[in-house]
């Protein structure tokens, strides 16, 4: 098993390497043969409370630390943990990519909780946060819980998808920002009236099209394009979102049935197409500024957004 010195360290094991480079590899090999149940606690201090008890473990020689060194810079480009069950005796081969194996990607993503842990907030001090991974994805989504979960009522849900600029600083170029604050304000409100609510929120900046092509079309817009022709004239689509995602983080969270916050039908329809039971939809809109007019404008004529 590859693992850092800085985790070798906490292990405790005999002839560890100086902690003086913690993010060097190590090579351990364990007394038996690693399976996944017995990697799992030596990969991840979360289990260590649970687990104490681990090895022996005997450090070998790395015979590849060159390829070991790039691998841990991976696992922390990934935000993954960085261990790996490894072949001892070779690296191997890097493993070629053909076209259809994108389809295949696509088939077989399993997303999966990765984390949890309770997370108070500015709308309320009662919140959880859950982290959802899949391991072809390197994107994390989050589900924040406000209020505690009941089987009995169907929780009020936002889906929202990343957005830096609005969400983070301020952008007025949006309504982002203002809506997130909003959702979860109207999420605290409700559990205070004995319900709950579930913010999902989305990795997928800019529809779907990333932060930096966002931009790109930022700069369209500045030229007298609107949101959709500017994703057009980028070649991109002006909707590039997977909502069927957000599908999975309910079905993982077991709920069914839900009241959605949104203006965009589209989200209705893909997640009762994925088998959530949308049973109402609660509009989501806030007030226009001198900025947004004209974004705000777009996503009712072009893109099917309804006013409340």
């Amino acid at each position: 098993m590859l693992i850092s010195a800085a985790r070798a360290a906490t292990l405790k094991l005999a002839n560890q390497r100086a902690a003086a480079a913690p993010h060097a590899p190590v090579l351990i090999r364990g007394a038996e043969p690693f399976t996944l149940a017995s990697a799992r606690p030596v990969a991840d201090p979360a289990l260590d409370l649970q687990n104490p008890l681990k090895g022996p473990f005997l450090a070998e020689t790395l015979l590849w630390q060159e390829q070991a060194i790039s691998v841990l810079e991976l696992a922390r480009i990934a935000g993954i943990l960085p261990a790996f069950l490894v072949d001892p005796d070779h690296a191997g081969e890097a493993q070629a990519v053909a076209a259809q194996d994108l389809a295949h990607w696509a088939d077989t993503v399993q997303l999966g909780i990765a984390a949890h842990a309770r997370l108070p907030v500015a709308a309320s001090a009662e919140a959880e946060i859950i982290a959802f991974r899949s391991i072809n994805d390197a994107r994390e989504h989050v589900a924040l819980v406000i209020g505690q979960q009941m089987t009995d009522r169907a929780p009020l849900v936002r889906l929202h998808s990343e957005c830096l600029t609005g969400d983070i600083l301020g952008s007025l170029k949006c309504d982002c920002g203002p809506q997130l604050d909003a959702a979860l304000i109207a999420m605290a409100e409700e559990a205070e009236r004995g319900g709950w609510g579930v913010l999902l929120y989305m990795r997928q900046e800019g529809r779907g099209i990333g932060l930096i092509n966002k931009l790109r079309a930022y700069r369209l817009q500045d030229q007298g394009f609107d949101t959709v022709e500017a994703n057009q004239r980028l070649g991109l689509p002006d909707e590039a979102r997977d909502f069927s995602t957000a599908a999975r983080m309910l079905a993982l969270l077991d709920i069914g049935d839900i009241r959605l916050m949104t203006n965009n039908l589209r989200k209705v329809v893909a997640l009762e197409e994925a088998g959530v039971k949308v049973i109402e939809r609660v509009p989501h809109e806030l007030p226009a500024n001198p900025h947004n007019l004209r974004y705000l404008a777009t996503k009712r004529d072009k893109s099917g957004h309804l006013l409340t």
